[in-house]
């Protein structure tokens, strides 16, 4: 069975000062309004995965509170971890997630500067590697990203971009891959009317269209390159059946009809490969295409909606959409359109 999030608590953790979830499904849609805490969930558990990741790799024989301290410093950018706790608390942050396989928990206080005070020691390391795609696409910023984490050491660029330039960096594999993964690819390369590849020359991205037509990174679309670096993931090997995907509002630079094919790859890799989806989104098309998904059977796809309240609606996509403020607009847009219709 591969690795997955099952039960997450937080307290005072940011923005989220109270949150529990007790069941995860394969694939985890998260909405919200501005300000509600949407990327701060999804960064709280990547640190924590990626941290599990690390602890007790290969050689290295780093404690766990160690890795975190520094995983939570730089995914978060702070001089000091203390200043992820709620501002309006003066209570500890508390962190517990349980894995199928392991589990971890911490906490600290406001005045925490670089250690956890308090950790447990998970039973055994996660194995795979999971990977956070952010909003904004790294591939024109790849040597920039480098540069200011590997040389100047400054924040900025903070670690879910650095991870993920250092995953792009891996050449794709001339080996047996995973046929959901081939199979995803040729999706993707439909979408993109092409692919993106690196020369390692030179040291820059470029886009090949099918005519063999070469284009600078930077004379190519947002969308296409946001889709194209799902390519390289699935190319390359970074990913497998025990990897977790985070990704950061997954419509940003995409047109809607991209948006369903990237979702419907995505309905494969989670639901096929059992690979575990976190996804962050303001899209009703993200939300719409994501409930015809969950049509198919239950406990699929899960919907998780946080208010500005902190009163937190989890449901199963399967049942209809929640409550929440996009549905409401886009209703209240074409009541206003009937009315000036009418």
């Amino acid at each position: 069975m591969s690795y997955r999030i099952e039960q997450l608590a937080l307290k005072n953790f940011g923005k989220l000062e109270n949150f529990n979830c007790d069941e995860f499904s394969n694939i985890n849609l998260i909405i919200g309004e501005n300000g509600t805490g949407k990327t701060f969930l999804l960064k709280s558990l990547y640190s924590a995965v990626k941290s599990m990741e690390e602890y007790k790799r290969g050689d290295d024989i780093s404690p766990i509170g160690d890795i975190l301290a520094e995983k939570l410093r730089w995914t978060f950018q702070v001089d000091k971890i203390g200043d992820i706790v709620s501002r309006a608390s003066d209570d500890s942050l508390e962190f517990k997630m349980k894995l199928n396989k392991s589990s971890l928990s911490y906490q600290f206080t406001k005045s925490a500067t670089s250690r956890v005070s308090t950790v447990s020691t998970p039973t055994n390391s996660k194995e795979g590697n999971s990977i956070f795609i952010p909003a904004k696409e790294v591939l024109s910023l790849f040597s920039i990203i480098l540069k200011s984490r590997d040389i100047d050491k400054t924040f900025g660029f903070d670690d879910t971009y650095y991870d993920l330039v250092k995953a792009l960096r891996i050449s794709p594999s001339r080996g047996r891959n995973f046929t959901v993964f081939a199979d995803s690819r040729k999706v993707v390369g439909n979408v993109i009317d092409g692919r993106v590849d690196y020369d390692e020359n030179c040291g820059k991205w470029y886009y090949k269209n099918k005519k063999n037509q070469k284009f600078s990174i930077g004379a190519t679309s947002e969308g296409v390159k946001k889709i194209a670096i799902m390519d390289r993931l699935l190319a390359n090997g970074y990913l497998n059946t025990d990897s977790i995907i985070f990704i950061d509002e997954i419509e940003s630079a995409l047109h809607p009809q991209a948006v369903c094919r990237f979702l419907d790859m995505i309905d494969s890799i989670a639901n096929d490969m059992g690979i575990q989806v976190f996804i962050t989104s303001h899209s009703y098309f993200v939300i719409k295409k994501l409930c015809l998904i969950a049509l198919k059977r239950e406990n699929i796809v899960k919907c998780i909606s946080l208010n500005q309240d902190n009163k937190t609606q989890i449901c199963d996509l399967h049942d209809g959409m929640p409550d929440n403020s996009i549905i409401d607009t886009s209703i209240r847009l074409y009541e206003e359109e009937m009315e000036e219709v009418l």
